[in-house]
């Protein structure tokens, strides 16, 4: 009879793809699976998750998984991107469709809030959160108090995201810190609780107990014995393995749809200048705060590539194949301009009326013009994340670690730094199984298991000669 491999399941759910991953004792992956699902639409006729599907594969994938003869799975975690509730009655019934977080929250609500509970800034400087209306996913149950109180009355728990995908399995009702920590508006980082205007609207009564992001339920599913994680920010989880497996103080920029630049090693309260340059608090699984910052780059980046490829009868994906060529970045650096007018960045920059592509013959040309200034946004948004804290290293993770120009630009203008990129995208679904295991990771884990690259600093030369 052959011996099956102990295996930790995780799914880690992102906006646009949904994956699972096996992971053995010493954290090899050793099964990854992708799937995609159509969005639904809200009351409004705004996109939504599609929590039915999802709960549908979920359950269907782990079911196959529990039936193959080559694995044993002991325990599941959950990783999956905050800002996002599920609302439930006391039967547990999803009371409410899962409300997308970029959807436009009334300007009536938000300025009743702030005038009730104060300053924007100053609210933010509290609770980590700069004002991001339905990103701060705490103004989500306000809005359904005050636009839906009867909804608002049904409601039992209010379960974020991560740990509804749990309660799925077990059926408990629980919060984490990296949950409630990130960009909510909920928790007040000088008190170390819930902010005094959640406790005014009585939006505790909806939340359910909060558990260390290390907890695990010892569980019998489908008459199997399994340990079931409560879920875990992906973010923080994507932090997790670097912390565990680094000794020396460094910056993780995690890549994706969201471009967020983690510095753990600075706990300090955020000032009002850090606010009004997009910096707030995401939380480790100790309760201690991360200092970041983040733009939409990954968004802005697939909405650009799309009218690239139409501009230039380009196929979806041509873009992948683009490789940093140092002369039509040097012709570029030249003569410094702006010609991409950004749709979801909100980040201080001039602002066009509408693209110029005119200036640029081939889609290399114009592809780029757009990192060069998606990358002025990266460096101003992580050198404020670095502060004066004294780090010297810096990590790159996530699906930006595929796109050569990026990853060549950030080693040019990060050259003082020793930088290092990953090539295995494992990041948020290896956190979320190592924080529920015992055991701890080596000191040479992230180089075997990360598939760490080096990046050497640009040869460049301004000699406009040889452009």
């Amino acid at each position: 009879m052959t011996t099956k491999t102990e295996v930790t399941a995780v799914f880690d759910i992102g906006k646009t793809n949904k994956k699972f991953f096996l992971f053995d004792t010493g954290f090899r992956e050793v099964y990854r699976e992708y799937t995609m699902l159509d969005d639904t639409t809200d009351e409004d006729g705004y996109p939504a998750e599609n929590l039915e599907q999802l709960q549908q594969w979920l359950k269907g994938m782990l079911d196959r998984i529990l039936h193959a003869e080559e694995y044993k799975v002991t325990a599941i975690n959950f990783s999956s991107y905050g800002a996002s509730f599920v609302h439930v009655d006391e039967n547990g019934n999803v009371l409410t469709p899962l409300y997308n977080y970029t959807k436009p929250l009334p300007e009536h609500i938000s300025k009743e809030f702030y005038d009730t509970y104060g300053d924007p800034i100053d609210f933010a400087t509290r609770t980590g959160s700069p004002r991001a209306e339905m990103l701060n996913s705490g103004m989500q149950l306000y809005w359904i108090k005050k636009t839906k109180p009867e909804i608002f009355e049904r409601i039992k728990y209010s379960l974020h995201f991560p740990q509804y995908l749990s309660y799925l399995f077990t059926g408990i009702p629980l919060s984490d810190y990296t949950s409630i920590g990130c960009h909510t508006g909920l928790w007040d980082y000088e008190a170390n609780d819930y902010h005094a205007w959640v406790y005014k609207e009585e939006i505790d009564r909806k939340l359910p107990p909060i558990v260390p992001s290390e907890t695990a339920l010892s569980m019998t599913y489908k008459r199997r014995k399994i340990k079931i994680g409560v879920g875990i920010h992906d973010s923080s989880a994507a932090l997790l393995p670097y912390i565990l497996s680094e000794k020396k103080p460094f910056l993780l920029v995690s890549t994706g749809t969201w471009s967020i630049s983690l510095n753990p090693y600075n706990q300090e309260p955020l000032s009002g200048e850090d606010v009004e340059h997009n910096c707030l608090n995401y939380m480790r699984t100790d309760g201690n705060r991360v200092k970041a910052t983040r733009f939409f780059m990954g968004n802005e980046y697939r909405i650009q590539v799309k009218k690239l490829g139409a501009y230039y009868a380009k196929a979806y994906g041509y873009h992948r194949k683009v490789k940093f060529d140092r002369r039509l970045y040097m012709k570029l650096i030249s003569n410094p301009s702006i010609h991409f007018k950004f749709e979801g960045i909100k980040l201080r920059r001039k602002k066009l009326h509408k693209t110029d592509l005119a200036p640029f013959s081939t889609f290399e040309e114009a592809f780029h013009q757009l990192m060069i200034e998606l990358m002025e946004l990266q460096v101003e948004t992580s050198g404020r994340a670095i502060g004066n804290s004294r780090i010297n290293k810096i990590f790159i993770d996530g699906g930006f670690t595929d796109n050569d120009v990026f990853v060549k630009l950030m080693s040019h203008h990060f050259r003082d730094f020793k930088v290092r990129t990953t090539r295995n995208s494992l990041g948020s679904a290896l956190g979320a199984a190592m924080v529920i295991s015992e055991e701890k990771p080596g000191p040479k884990f992230l180089k075997k298991t990360y598939k760490m690259e080096k990046l050497a600093p640009l040869l460049l030369s301004v000699q406009r000669d040889n452009v």
